[in-house]
């Protein structure tokens, strides 16, 4: 008996690797789209979490401002909050879980580095030390790549004309009501307009130095 052993024709094996070939391109295709969406999933969670981290800063710290005054040295004396629209200056407590007690000095700067914009914080007592104490001043990126960061402030500055919106807060002796924050980043993001209400009321102040880094990755901590 002679036995006849069949197999595929050229056109068959060409068919059947076009099909491999196109679930590849398919399969392939939807990992792709499944990285990339993935990607994007943490690119916007790390932006909210940049966005609460920036929020929460200037919610604990910004709105419990203080209206001090300078006047420790016999140079002239100045108001503790002066404002730019680029920059800002205020005092304010540290919560005590910070482990840094007294009122502190913060400085608010729009700076350049590295070919990079960011908002750099400085930190540093606001009352003399005692005699013998040291301190180092503390810096702190809040948040790089940004594109725009302006500010502006709501109220009088000399307490007897109309309260409005201006760009500056300088030469005066009060706070202003209302502040506006305004950040964009270089990847297009817009942050949210921040408009914070100045609380002074209720604000426990302690007068004690010492020194502990600054800590923003966690700014609920109180």
């Amino acid at each position: 008996m002679r036995h006849q052993t069949q197999g595929f024709t050229l056109i068959e094996v060409l068919i059947a690797m076009t099909l491999l070939s196109m679930m590849m391109v398919l399969l392939f295709g939807s990992l792709k789209i499944c990285a990339d969406s993935w990607e994007k999933g943490e690119n916007k969670i790390t932006d909210v979490n940049d966005f609460a981290v920036v929020y929460n800063f200037f919610h604990q710290h910004l709105s419990l401002a203080q209206p001090l005054w300078n006047d420790f040295s016999s140079e002239q004396k100045s108001f503790s909050f002066q404002g730019t629209e680029h920059s800002l200056q205020f005092v304010s407590a540290l919560p005590a879980s910070a482990g840094r007690s007294g009122l502190q000095l913060f400085s608010v700067d729009l700076e350049s580095e590295n070919n990079d914009s960011l908002i750099k914080i400085t930190l540093s007592p606001f009352f003399p030390l005692a005699e013998g104490a040291t301190w180092h001043k503390e810096e702190e990126t809040l948040i790089s790549h940004i594109s725009d960061f302006t500010l502006a402030y709501f109220g009088s500055t000399d307490g007897i004309s109309v309260a409005k919106w201006q760009d500056k807060w300088l030469n005066s002796n009060a706070l202003p009501r209302l502040i506006k924050i305004n950040i964009s980043l270089d990847n297009d993001i817009i942050y949210p307009e921040m408009i914070l209400e100045l609380k002074v009321e209720g604000v426990n102040i302690n007068t004690n130095s010492s020194d502990a880094p600054m800590n923003f990755n966690n700014p609920r901590s109180d």
